[in-house]
């Protein structure tokens, strides 16, 4: 990506709507707006304060294209750190195409995908965690996918690497100044707070890579199966929680024989509910197959709802299951509760720890259910303001940093030279800087800016 050009692209989804937002960043973005812009008041806009809004039209010669508000944003104080201007201009489809096309013809190209925020990369606006964070700000779609990706956007994250590596980076330089004065057998560095040091670095970063499980999962949705055998309510319960009719609910068992998959944000985070055939022995072969695939998302799930009804004694089949998957966190609910007696409904509570009582037919005990459902998300941590890893690209340069690290110790421990912990010293700051962008390659920016939107 070039980086002295003037470049342009629609900052809004493309179609019509009632304003369009077309932007310009470059070093001549203001000068080349200027000529085709006529204020109503005949104001130069090229003699005009940052932080600006004027209106007037956009004029292709003597062809007046639209009335537009536009804003400028000199450089260094704009998303970019370049000369920005914004058009905000009516969201007919046409009047898009004809502004763009003007300034593609004088002086402009169009931007490539995620171009905008590559600059304000590599202007100093944002450092690489910040900027993918951007990308997440856009993609967020419940509450808590939101708040992680405003805290990084704000630098929560990249504050706590910045503040690792520079004290890694402080005893490293001493490490350094030991080799220069390796003929005078002399340590620079106090080893004993350097391993206090290492010991501390290990620490946040184990947590850091701990989070990273409750960050994919908010990030894409918590996935939840409902299993069961057939005609237990599973159907049912789905369209209960969801509140719509979204599976096909019968009388007759085996009605779902493939999943059936939807998405509701409970309390800020997504659940993805999968509802699945009903667990049986059966003939019929194509009944077999959603069996299999059912028994495929319990391994995918994050929670597993195993359904029941109430008046039946399932016991044998719910410690059957707990045995076939003992590190599933599986959340019993026994459904068609107004079908039976409030002795029985005592009996099952006394028998099963956090079981859900609900009839899925009635709603009730929905709303228990999906409190429950929170509790057992574990994203509780959500709520402490800590940093909480979401970017597959940040948990493997953290789990190579950890890498190393430990082999620094290891290295300390063995009173190895200091020559040869530099070495793994390097490895470790290397790993945390890439996770900022203070180590990068134009194949890696290419890579993560590719992702973007064109327009961001």
């Amino acid at each position: 990506m070039i980086q002295d050009d003037t470049i342009i692209a629609l900052a809004t989804p493309s179609g019509a709507g009632a304003i369009a937002v077309i932007r310009i960043s470059g070093g001549h973005a203001i000068d080349i707006v200027s000529k085709h812009f006529k204020s109503v008041i005949n104001k130069k806009l090229i003699e005009q304060k940052s932080h600006t809004i004027h209106l007037g039209h956009i004029i292709d010669g003597k062809k007046f294209l639209d009335q537009v508000l536009v804003s400028i944003f000199k450089n260094p104080h704009s998303y970019t750190g370049e000369d920005v201007v914004e058009i905000s201009c009516h969201g007919s489809v046409y009047i898009q195409q004809q502004i763009i096309q003007l300034f593609l013809r004088n002086g402009c190209r169009m931007a490539a995908a995620g171009e905008f925020t590559m600059r304000a990369f590599l202007n100093g606006k944002m450092d690489l965690s910040q900027a993918e964070a951007v990308a997440d700000l856009i993609a967020s779609d419940s509450e808590a996918a939101h708040q992680i990706a405003m805290q990084q956007m704000r630098g929560g994250f990249s504050n706590e690497i910045k503040n690792l590596r520079q004290e890694l980076l402080n005893f490293a330089s001493l490490i350094e100044l030991e080799l220069d004065f390796s003929q005078e057998d002399v340590e620079f560095a106090d080893r004993t707070q350097f391993n206090i040091l290492l010991d501390k670095i290990t620490q946040v970063l184990k947590g850091l890579i701990d989070s990273f499980a409750l960050g994919n999962v908010i990030k894409n949705g918590i996935p939840i199966a409902i299993v069961g055998e057939p005609n237990v309510g599973k159907s049912t319960l789905l369209n209960a929680i969801l509140n719509e009719e979204r599976a096909i609910v019968s009388d007759i068992p085996g009605t779902t024989r493939d999943t059936v998959e939807d998405q509701i944000a409970i309390g800020g985070v997504n659940f993805r509910f999968i509802d699945t055939a009903g667990i049986r022995n059966t003939e019929d072969k194509i009944e077999q197959i959603g069996i299999a695939r059912a028994y495929e998302k319990i391994e995918q799930a994050q929670l597993v709802i195993y359904l029941f009804e109430a008046s039946e004694d399932k016991a044998a089949e719910i410690e059957a299951l707990r045995n076939k998957y003992p590190d599933k966190n599986i959340l019993l609910i026994a459904n068609k509760i107004d079908t039976v007696k409030k002795d029985r409904a005592r009996e099952l509570k006394n028998s099963f720890k956090d079981l859900v009582l609900l009839s899925a037919k009635d709603g009730k005990g929905i709303e228990e259910l999906k409190e429950k459902l929170l509790t057992l998300s574990n994203t509780g941590q959500m709520g402490k303001n800590d940093t909480i890893v979401t970017n597959n690209r940040h948990y493997d340069a953290l789990l190579k940093a950890l890498e190393a690290i430990h082999k620094v110790k290891e290295g300390m421990d063995m009173e190895l030279s200091s020559d040869l912990m530099a070495i793994d010293i390097r490895e470790a700051l290397f790993h945390l800087g890439e996770i900022t962008g203070s180590v990068s390659t134009d194949d890696l920016l290419g890579n993560i800016f590719s992702n973007f939107c064109i327009g961001k």
